[in-house]
């Protein structure tokens, strides 16, 4: 919504202008009139819309043609003052006035116009016979409202019909010669009906109805305006109204009845709850929040953003199997202007019937995906699904937790991150593609089978300690012997070699040197394509020597041929949560903590047992 309004009077010579300006100021008619009126601000507080409006006035004496032009060009609105008991001035405003304030516009980017019929105590009558045909003619007429400058009557009504014309424009809404509503604006409260639809039955419900209405408006319907409301739509529309819930075609129609009842700023309340502009476009302020994200940190989704998407996912799943179909997840999509997961989700997340279907699992782990590596674009996902509304949030900020910087958790020896990325480091042809896909349980023959587009990215859960953590596995795509080091930060380093390929450890060796062995990421060495054998690797020392000397963990063999192992999933995973515990520490770490934590049960024991003997003494 627009911060102030402008609005500029003209009109014939002495039609009452000035006089109109100076009545709303002063609240009676002024004694002396001057030529022009000088520019006034109305503070926001005191207009009903509660911005500030500038009123701005006109004269052919004082004021060249280009000075009008530039007034023009700088007005919201136009108010055309015409004197009701001349007939000439009446005439001059289609032939004169509204040529010169939208001959050139774009029949879509005309400024709105009032028509103010001013000297209403001169004439018994109304001009409205008169004027009817003009308003008829000229779409972008607003209203006409008659007026007295000397009797202040319809005084304030005029600048409030001005300021509604700016802040609630029937334009962008409403086609007056087609009499429906403008294709943008049908689709803006098409998506708002689906999102308040929460059951997804295209109904909405009297519990429905009555949600969106406290959200819209700040208070539900009574039960009998409820009713009201559901027996105008009966009437006018056949399938407005079924099983006792109002249709998309009913919620249009109410719409389009409140419009052409000059109550458009009900729909303009509607379109900017639900985060539209004034061009029926949905606000940066609203898909983008702000949110402040410290260097070295992550994002996860919280909670509360787990529990809105469960929600919307069992919503879209009409038949309740548990999954997502190609028609259900396009349903899911039809609040989003665009399609946001491309044909390579198959192979980013776990999904079923060839990749037709996307569980539970495998849509929570994309939404997932996202919230790490783009938080802003997840906050725009959420923001088309309508988080804030149905959440009753501010922003969707609300479904998202900034994670401490990871130094922080490194020097405290904990994190409470579950999320995890893991970056796949390797030569050409090493397995990297098999292994991300294997993560998603895939077997080698279902990976040559599939005709699904490939993806760098695998994401899953791992148990790490007992709990359920998210695993971001990236495949890094290098050609060359170097990394870029944009490409080398991650929670974890999986460096992955062939073991059949005596000359592929040397990569992976030279990129751990370059990257990784003065930092405190945590690295593992993963000899791939074990079941064709183990052949001597040409760099100086073997992959185990290699390790050892680098206190690291000794590479790990992984296979694709059979059933995936996922237990090196694990271990990267449980790498990444504690990066400042080597692997073979942490064996012996648990095995410690164990013996620390029965060697203290065991001395409360005693040192109880040792009290009591005393007592008993």
């Amino acid at each position: 919504m627009k911060r102030d309004v402008r609005i500029l009077l003209l009109g014939e010579a002495q039609v009452g202008k000035t006089s109109l300006i100076m009545a709303l100021v002063g609240e009676e008619f002024p004694d002396e009139v001057p030529c022009r009126a000088e520019e006034i601000t109305i503070p926001a507080d005191v207009t009903p819309e509660r911005v500030p409006t500038h009123i701005v006035d006109y004269s052919e004496v004082e004021q060249t043609e280009d000075e009008l032009r530039e007034e023009i060009a700088k007005a919201n609105v136009v108010c055309i003052v015409y004197d009701v008991s001349d007939l000439e001035t009446i005439e001059k405003i289609a032939s004169k006035w509204i040529p010169m304030v939208n001959d050139k516009a774009e029949r879509n980017s005309r400024l709105p116009i009032i028509l103010v019929g001013n000297k209403s105590d001169l004439q018994c009558g109304s001009s409205m016979e008169s004027i009817l045909p003009i308003m008829n003619q000229f779409s972008e007429i607003e209203t006409c409202v008659e007026c007295s400058a000397k009797n202040l009557k319809n005084i304030s009504e005029v600048f409030y019909y001005a300021q509604k014309a700016v802040l609630h424009p029937t334009a962008p809404l409403y086609d007056p010669e087609e009499k429906q509503l403008r294709p943008q604006c049908k689709k803006a409260l098409t998506r708002i009906f689906t999102i308040s639809d929460q059951d997804n039955n295209q109904i909405l419900s009297d519990e429905e109805l009555n949600f969106f209405q406290q959200s819209s408006f700040g208070n539900p319907l009574a039960p009998q305006a409820l009713e009201d409301v559901k027996m105008v739509v009966k009437k006018n529309t056949a399938d407005g109204v079924r099983e006792n819930g109002l249709t998309l075609n009913g919620f249009l129609f109410l719409n389009t009845l409140f419009i052409q009842r000059g109550r458009h700023e009900t729909t303009w309340t509607i379109l900017r709850r639900f985060g539209y502009d004034d061009s029926l476009e949905l606000t940066d302020d609203y898909l983008y929040p702000p949110l402040r994200i410290p260097h070295d940190s992550s994002t996860e989704l919280n909670h509360f953003g787990y529990q809105f998407l469960q929600k919307a996912f069992e919503k879209h799943d009409l038949d309740g199997d548990g999954a997502l179909s190609p028609s259900e997840l396009q349903s899911f999509f039809s609040v989003f202007p665009y399609t946001p997961w491309g044909p390579e989700l198959p192979s980013t997340v776990c999904t079923s019937e060839g990749g037709n279907y996307l569980p539970l699992h495998g849509y929570l782990c994309q939404w997932t995906l996202v919230a790490y590596l783009d938080v802003h674009r997840c906050l725009e996902h959420l923001g088309y699904l309508g988080y804030p509304i149905l959440c009753e949030q501010d922003s969707q900020t609300h479904a998202i937790t900034v994670m401490r910087e990871k130094s922080i958790d490194l020097e405290k020896g904990q994190t409470q991150r579950n999320v995890f990325l893991c970056r796949v480091i390797g030569p050409c042809g090493t397995g990297k593609s098999a292994f991300l896909r294997a993560f998603l349980g895939q077997s080698l023959e279902e990976q040559r089978q599939s005709n699904k587009p490939p993806s760098f990215y695998s994401v899953n859960t791992v148990l790490v300690g007992g709990q359920e953590k998210y695993l971001i596995l990236y495949e890094v795509d290098v050609d060359t012997e170097f990394l870029k080091t944009s490409d080398s930060p991650c929670d974890v380093a999986c460096l992955m070699y062939d073991v059949s390929d005596s000359k592929s450890f040397n990569y992976c060796a030279s990129i751990y040197k370059q990257h990784y062995m003065d930092s405190q990421t945590p690295c593992l060495f993963v000899g791939c394509k074990y079941d064709q054998g183990e052949v001597k690797q040409q760099h100086g020392i073997s992959p185990v020597e290699f390790c050892h000397k680098h206190r690291l963990p000794p590479p790990y063999h992984f296979t694709c041929q059979g059933p995936p192992d996922r237990s090196i999933f694990s271990k990267l995973a449980s790498a990444a949560a504690f990066p400042h515990v080597h692997d073979t520490e942490l064996s012996a770490a648990s095995f410690w903590l164990r013996v620390a934590l029965g060697a203290t049960v065991a001395a409360v024991v005693g040192f109880t047992l040792y009290k009591s003997l005393l007592r008993s003494k």
